[in-house]
């Protein structure tokens, strides 16, 4: 009797296996910083959460540090998808300075309520106040490409009129950030919509050009 060939299998892929194996292992990350803190995190640690080898890790990343920065970055790359799908992320610029300020900090608000994003969060920042390498690389990669996204509405407003020109933004954005990180951190106080509208209102009400409206 002849035996027929087997039919021909497609060959695995490799792109779809190394993508499922990252999301688990970002999804790994952050839940084991959000359990254990960031000093009993180990690479070990995520791969045995994830179900990969430590081998495929460092395949990719360098250190723990290196797969918390970017697992922080996927999720709030995710995040802005789920809100403005298919928009390349940006502080929205209608023309009306004080409402886009105020849209921006109330997803913010959104995001630093949401446990997902807050525990590890709170996990790399409280570690950060005491590991001055970690805390500068993890402000570098996360925080800074954000808050320059505020530098640049904030020099659209000066062209507009809106801000003073002697205005330094990249200080000037710092009224707005800063204020909201301290309650947060430090559970000084809730964090709400009405208290982020309330920044705007302060900082905008001290940097507007005297008779300016910026309204």
């Amino acid at each position: 009797m002849v035996q027929k060939p087997a039919p021909d299998r497609p060959a695995p892929d490799s792109t779809r296996r190394s993508e499922k194996s990252r999301r688990a292992i970002y999804e790994a990350a952050l839940a084991l910083v959000s359990e254990v803190g960031y000093q009993k995190a180990t690479i070990e640690g995520i791969a045995a959460r994830a179900g990969v080898g430590k081998q495929t890790i460092y395949r990719w990343w360098s250190s723990k540090v290196e797969v918390l920065m970017e697992a922080f970055l996927d999720l709030s790359e995710q995040a802005a998808e789920a809100t403005r799908p298919g928009r390349q992320y940006a502080i929205p610029d209608t023309g009306d300075l004080a409402a886009d300020l105020k849209a921006v900090l109330r997803l913010t608000v959104d995001q630093l309520l949401d446990p997902v994003f807050a525990v590890p969060s709170r996990a790399l920042a409280a570690e950060g106040v005491v590991n001055e390498e970690l805390g500068r690389r993890c402000f570098a990669k996360l925080l800074e490409p954000s808050f320059q996204l505020y530098v640049q509405r904030l020099r659209v407003a000066q062209d507009a009129g809106q801000v003073r020109a002697d205005i330094d933004p990249r200080i000037a954005l710092e009224l707005l950030v800063s204020p909201l990180a301290q309650r947060w951190l430090q559970y000084t106080g809730p964090i709400t919509y009405e208290y982020t509208d309330t920044l705007v209102d302060y900082a905008l009400g001290g940097i507007a050009p005297p008779g300016g409206n910026w309204r």
